[in-house]
């Protein structure tokens, strides 16, 4: 079964410097129907306007992770973590007992487009902790690339739940196929382009929820960059 959640359904937020698109409930936005998918919480769509960003602020008990698209965002965390990720990196931070952070657009002159996913673990209490991978778009390009696991297979990120992140690039004949085990449902969203999942055509900002089916089938991209969510 397939559930379509086209971009115009999203909740969106424009605070000026902030730009953001809510797949899921989230802030003031708030819809019944749509507060998650398993323990996929959050896919909040930002663009962010330079130098600008979000203060020190605190999580407990959740995966957060952070895609950028486009431009770059700078981290700064209680735990003496300081970096600045861009395309093709992807970040996490596990919040566990409580974390405090920032994140910001250092580009003077250009906006920052990123994708904040949040994941509820399947433990709390934990030490918080930080990892960062990069994976290139050759990694990523005609195929689904394991970017985030509970096992870190692959070089991919560890995150604390029974969830699998992969992402890909696809354009023209290229087609990719990811087979989901008994008991297994998926989340596609498209970051960006256009491609057709399962027979369904998708633009940037849609999603499509997957249940009882045996595999995700992607083709017919133009310039379209996808992120599938492996779910128990």
């Amino acid at each position: 079964m397939l559930t379509l959640r086209r971009s115009q359904e999203r909740g969106y937020a424009d605070h000026g410097w902030l730009k953001s698109h809510h797949t899921f409930s989230f802030a003031n936005y708030y819809d019944p129907r749509h507060m998650g998918f398993g323990p996929l919480r959050v896919i909040n769509d930002d663009q962010i306007a330079a130098g600008r960003g979000f203060g020190t602020h605190g999580h407990r008990d959740m995966e957060i992770i952070t895609y950028v698209l486009d431009g770059a965002v700078a981290h700064k965390d209680s735990m003496g973590n300081g970096s600045t990720i861009r395309p093709g990196d992807v970040q996490r931070m596990s919040a566990g007992r409580g974390v405090l952070h920032s994140e910001f657009n250092p580009q003077p002159d250009h906006g920052t487009h990123l994708l904040q996913i949040w994941i509820e673990p399947n433990v709390v209490g934990i030490d918080p902790s930080y990892e960062e991978k990069r994976f290139e778009e050759a990694d990523k390009r005609g195929r689904l690339r394991l970017v985030a696991s509970p096992d870190a297979k692959d070089g991919s990120v560890l995150i604390h739940q029974d969830a699998r992140l992969y992402a890909g690039l696809f354009d023209g004949d290229e087609r990719a196929t990811l087979a989901l085990e008994p008991g297994r449902r998926a989340w596609i969203h498209v970051a960006r382009g256009k491609v057709t999942a399962n027979g369904k055509e998708l633009v940037a900002g849609d999603a499509v929820a997957v249940e009882d089916e045996n595999d995700i089938v992607l083709e017919r991209g133009e310039g379209a960059e996808v992120l599938v969510f492996d779910l128990p």
